[in-house]
């Protein structure tokens, strides 16, 4: 099993994480295993890199990748909504640190028969958890039509949202992305198609996300992963599009300055402490080299806080 893997601001997120001999590192969304590898080549021996994914793929690809490290690897198949319950198994009180890269990884776009990407003919699917029975196929066929077109305006962000789920319900049953891409396309004006990026991005990453559900449990794993920081450790999230990212700056945000008394307020009574600091007010990027490199980095931003 080989995937070509590019990890994303690979250098920034490892500097970032403040790495060190011995440490306890999750990596909650293992993929490849690109970051992990420059990880555990900072944490091994003695640290512990946990691995976890929903891809039971990835985690076989990873460990393929990383096997050099034995032992210093965990490998879980679950969701990093579930942090809390994978470190009690573990019986891990504590880390040193997080990473989260968000969005789908390079070899599930690569391998076409997971129905990621627009460019190829595939079944409708889209899972990262392809053990889960919910998939693309159930959305696009089975939701109402005032449904699909609020998924398709609030996680895509897609101006033509109404239009394009009315389309898809008129041309139902729908079995291959290759059809679902060809009534985007006759769903959107001919002017507006000719503008920005391809037309089916934004409803595929809208299907792609209900699919998984990416956003609802963005914001509790990262309250969960700063609970097990220790003090000093860092998490690092990369996220993918604006969405994510404002769940993100938010979070971290709220984890700075969580006081709810009222502005007028001579002094604090909520007695909210913070739990974190910011380490990036502005969202780290990738550099044109990296975008060149691979284009599918393009619209990374990296963030990241410290446990007080």
């Amino acid at each position: 099993m080989k995937f070509h893997h590019i990890p994303v601001l690979f250098n920034e997120t490892i500097e970032m994480l403040n790495l060190k001999p011995g440490q306890i590192i999750v990596d909650a969304t293992l993929g490849g295993g690109g970051h992990a590898g420059g990880i555990l080549e900072r944490i091994a021996p003695d640290g512990t890199l946990i691995g976890i994914d929903r891809d039971p793929n990835a985690l076989a690809a990873a460990r393929a990748h990383l096997k050099e490290y034995g032992d210093s690897l965990i490998t879980v198949h679950g969701n990093f909504n579930d942090l809390g319950t994978i470190l009690g198994k573990l019986n891990i009180p504590y880390i040193n640190g997080l990473v989260m890269d968000l969005g789908v990884s390079s070899h599930q776009l690569d391998e076409k028969s997971r129905g990621f990407s627009y460019q190829d003919d595939a079944p409708l699917d889209m899972r990262m958890d392809p053990t889960q029975p919910f998939s693309a196929m159930n959305v696009v066929n089975e939701y109402e039509e005032k449904q699909l077109a609020k998924i398709i305006l609030e996680y895509g962000e897609e101006r033509w949202a109404a239009r394009i789920a009315k389309f898809i319900v008129e041309n139902r049953p729908i079995h291959t992305t290759g059809e679902l891409t060809e009534i985007i396309k006759a769903a959107i004006p001919a002017k507006a198609r000719r503008q920005g990026p391809h037309p089916s991005k934004r409803t595929f990453q809208a299907i792609r996300i209900e699919v998984n559900g990416e956003l609802e449990i963005l914001e509790g794993a990262i309250e969960t992963a700063v609970n097990f920081l220790e003090s000093g450790g860092r998490l690092c999230v990369i996220t993918f599009h604006s969405l994510e990212d404002r769940i993100v700056k938010n979070t971290f945000r709220r984890l700075e300055r969580p006081c709810t008394c009222p502005p007028d307020s001579p002094i604090c009574i909520c007695d909210k402490k913070a739990s974190i600091k910011i380490l990036t007010r502005k969202p780290i990027t990738p550099s044109k080299y990296e975008i060149d490199e691979n284009p599918r980095s393009r619209s990374a931003k990296l963030r990241a806080c410290q446990k007080l």
